[in-house]
């Protein structure tokens, strides 16, 4: 019976190694997003020349601009979402099959990428997330027309929003640290 334990608890810790799927997929996609808002870099700096010639009228100047802008906040989307997917595979990566000694071992490596645990992972997933959706507010706010006050005073409390969206997420980072820090210094 100890036997059967035994190989069944093996196969069944092994099994983690399906991870490495998810993993390549999501590093798959990360790759294809960072290649798509390369590319619409590419076409935004083609198609933004136009913006300094002298005969443009001041209404086709306006609109370009304003595509311009959208554009933009649209190639942020596109590498926020591209970080996003590169986060949640070097994540999942080194919960579930291995740690990246490369990582670890980099004075240049950012912290961002080494994941201890499935909080740390959460936590910074959370952060491109809100990032994303500041991005696409910001996106949608140049576009609603401003016709009556409420819709300035809608938009200001959107940005009230994300602001104490900011500080919550600062405060717990900086709980975070406060607990650890305490948890360092007690074990000495």
């Amino acid at each position: 019976m100890k036997f059967m334990e035994f190989i069944f608890e093996g196969a069944l810790w092994r099994s983690r190694y399906m991870v490495v799927f998810a993993v390549l997929a999501s590093m798959a996609a990360a790759l294809i997003v960072m290649y798509m808002a390369t590319v619409d870099v590419v076409y935004l700096v083609e198609h933004v020349w136009h913006y300094a010639d002298a005969g443009l009228a001041a209404d086709a100047r306006k609109v370009l601009h304003d595509e311009t802008i959208t554009h933009v906040v649209e190639v942020v989307d596109g590498y926020l979402l591209a970080t996003f997917m590169l986060i949640f595979s070097l994540g999942l990566y080194e919960l579930f099959v291995s740690d990246i000694d490369e990582a670890h071992g980099s004075r240049t490596s950012s912290k961002i990428l080494v994941i201890r645990n499935l909080d740390d992972l959460k936590q910074r997933l959370a952060k491109v997330v809100l990032m994303i959706l500041i991005v696409n507010l910001f996106e949608k706010a140049l576009k609603i027309p401003m016709n009556q006050p409420l819709d300035l005073l809608y938009l200001g409390g959107a940005i009230a929003l994300i602001g104490v969206a900011l500080y919550f997420t600062h405060a717990s980072e900086s709980h975070g640290k406060d607990e650890e820090g305490a948890g360092k210094t007690s074990a000495h």
